[in-house]
C-alpha cells in the first residue's frame, strides 16, 4: 500500500515539472548562468613583475579566456618573493626572471621550480645621467650593478664586453667584484638591490639595469643605454611554475598563448627592440 501511494506521488510530481517544462518554447536550450560559465573556467595565479611581464600576460588574457582560463595578475616589486610564492602555492607560475637566476634561487632556497617556457630577452643596459659615452667614464667612478649573483654576474660581463674591466675567465655566470683582474679606470663597484638601480643614477657615474627596471623608469636600452648587452645574451625570461606542474592543461594553454606570432608583433611594435622574443 504504501508503495503505491509513493509511486503515485512521483508520478504526479514527474507530471508536474514535465507540464512546466512543456511551458517554454519547444527545443529551448537550458539558459546559461553565471555559475556554470564559471564552473567551465580555471583561473591561473600569475606573479609577474610590472614592466614587461604584466603587459604580455595581459595581451595575452583575451585569447586565455577563449580557452577557458582566467588569468590572475599578482605585480611584485622584487626578485625574491615571487619564487617563494610559487614554491608556498600562493601562485600557480610567476613571470619576471631568467633561467640562470631562477636556478640559483632553487638551489638556495632548496625550492623545486622549473622553467615552463622562455618567453623574451630584456637586453641588460649601462645608463648615466653625466656620461654620455662609455670612453668618457672618468677615474674612480662609481658604478651600480644589482646585487643579486646572477645579475650581479650578467652586470660585470656587460662591463666587460664595453671594456671597463676584465674577469676571470672561469667566473662564468656567477662573476663577483672578486673576479675582476684588470680594472684600468679603478672604478668603484656598488652592489645595489635590482629594482633600486634607476633611482641610483643621481649618486653613481653609471648603472647597469635590468631592462624591466629600465623600462619601468621611462629608460629604453636601444636609445638611452650607452652601452647594451649583446643580442646573443643566454638571459631568456621565463615562466616558471612549480616542478611537476608543467604538464597540467591550463599552463600548457599559457605556454601555447605566450608563444605565438601575434605576441612576437606584440613586442616588437610595443618595444622597438628593448625587448626581443625568445621563440
Amino acid at each position: 500500500m504504501q508503495f503505491h501511494r509513493l509511486f503515485a506521488s512521483i508520478a504526479v510530481a514527474a507530471g508536474l515539472a514535465a507540464g512546466l517544462t512543456g511551458c517554454g518554447d519547444k527545443g529551448a536550450e537550458p539558459a546559461k548562468t553565471a555559475s556554470s560559465d564559471a564552473a567551465k573556467s580555471v583561473e591561473l595565479v600569475v606573479g609577474v613583475s610590472p614592466v614587461p611581464h604584466a603587459d604580455i600576460m595581459n595581451f595575452v588574457k583575451p585569447a586565455l579566456e577563449k580557452e577557458g582560463v582566467q588569468l590572475k595578475l599578482i605585480e611584485f616589486s622584487d626578485y625574491v618573493q615571487p619564487n617563494i610564492a610559487l614554491a608556498e602555492g600562493e601562485l600557480d607560475a610567476n613571470f619576471f626572471q631568467h633561467k640562470p637566476y631562477l636556478d640559483e634561487f632553487a638551489k638556495e632556497h632548496n625550492l623545486k621550480l622549473a622553467s615552463l617556457v622562455a618567453v623574451h630577452i630584456e637586453p641588460m643596459g649601462v645608463y648615466s645621467k653625466s656620461v654620455k659615452a662609455i670612453a668618457d667614464v672618468p677615474q674612480g667612478a662609481k658604478v651600480a650593478i644589482p646585487n643579486d649573483p646572477t645579475n650581479g654576474g650578467r652586470a660585470l660581463k656587460v662591463l666587460e664586453t664595453a671594456g671597463l674591466l676584465k674577469l676571470r675567465p672561469e667566473a662564468g655566470i656567477l662573476a663577483t667584484r672578486q673576479d675582476v683582474t684588470e680594472n684600468p679606470k679603478s672604478i668603484e663597484i656598488i652592489e645595489i638591490e635590482a629594482a633600486q638601480l634607476p633611482r641610483s643614477l643621481d649618486d653613481v657615474s653609471i648603472a647597469v639595469i635590468n631592462s624591466n627596471y629600465a623600462l619601468g623608469a621611462n629608460l629604453n636600452p636601444t636609445k638611452d643605454a650607452i652601452a647594451i648587452e649583446a643580442k646573443d645574451s643566454p638571459y631568456a625570461n621565463i615562466v616558471a611554475v612549480r616542478a611537476g606542474d608543467e604538464s597540467r592543461a591550463e599552463l600548457q594553454k599559457l605556454k601555447a598563448a605566450l608563444t605565438t606570432p601575434e605576441v612576437q608583433k606584440f613586442l616588437s611594435e610595443k618595444y622597438q627592440g628593448a625587448v626581443v622574443p625568445a621563440f
